[in-house]
């Protein structure tokens, strides 16, 4: 790919007009490599580490970020012998995408899908502590003890695994829903963990993961990521000059809260 002007470039990422391109690089808010840019430079899409406001652009229109909200029963690969569906069966892109990480068969929720192997590198890597949360569905009431026990961490034939932060959402006609948030997605890691405590999961939707939330988007449903979606993952892997912030917004509690009851009376409803 050839160079191309950066304001271009940005307009084509989906940061601003390019007349508005233009006024950021004019006022220094632009970057290239680390140095600030300057009106009419060049840039190598494929090469170059544009950032706007210390924020990492995608500028290479190869690269693709891809949201699925992974129905169960779907397998986490990209092609199956046994001709069984796999989630790339729902995604209709010419570019050769791969799953971050892998949701087991039963597992439903948000799955990320992309072409860009270093930044899927860092998100899956526990060394940078990406966080990946999860509502579960168990036998309740779910006791503080068995809270405590899975934040202090169970002992599973891999390993210890603990959760970075946990609470029960909803507890009603002897179910609970419990949010739980992981930094590593080690296989089957949050069924084998409930169960370890003797708590069966009957259903488990990842809803979160670095930064990035599922959302309203419907279950087999899939769409493209923003470029401040983007720009928010490399900040959970630690990929760009400024670090995420930690405080939460508060209004994703209140919409976490609303989404998961929802979640545990359709359960409900359907038994």
């Amino acid at each position: 790919m050839a160079e191309q002007r950066l304001q271009k470039v940005l307009a084509a990422a989906g940061v601003a007009s390019r007349r508005a391109c233009e006024q950021l690089i004019i006022e220094g808010r632009v970057t290239v490599n680390g140095e600030v840019a300057h009106l009419g430079q060049k840039v190598h899409a494929e090469q170059d580490r544009v950032e706007v406001d210390g924020e990492r652009i995608n500028v290479d229109p190869d690269r693709v970020y891809v949201l699925l909200n992974k129905p169960p029963g779907v397998l986490t690969t990209a092609d199956d012998p046994g001709g069984r569906p796999t989630v790339l069966d729902l995604i209709n892109l010419p570019q050769r995408l791969f799953p971050v990480g892998r949701l087991d068969q039963d597992t439903e929720g948000l799955l990320l899908l992309t072409n860009d192997g270093e930044l899927a590198h860092r998100l899956l890597h526990p060394s940078f502590e990406v966080e990946r949360t999860y509502l579960a569905l168990v036998p309740g009431p779910v006791r503080k003890r068995s809270l405590q026990a899975l934040r202090d961490g169970v002992q599973l034939e891999d390993g210890l695994a603990r959760a970075r932060r946990i609470r029960v959402v909803e507890e009603a006609r002897g179910k609970a829903l419990v949010e739980i948030v992981m930094t590593e997605g080690r296989k089957r890691e949050v069924r084998r963990m409930f169960g370890a405590l003797g708590l069966q999961v009957e259903r488990l939707a990842r809803v979160a993961f670095g930064g990035i939330e599922l959302g309203e988007l419907r279950q087999g449903k899939w769409r493209l990521l923003t470029p401040v979606e983007i720009s928010a993952l490399h900040a959970s892997a630690g990929s760009q000059s400024r670090p995420p912030a930690s405080r939460p917004d508060p209004r994703r509690v209140s919409r976490d809260e609303r989404d998961a009851r929802r979640q545990v009376r359709s359960v409900q409803d359907e038994r």
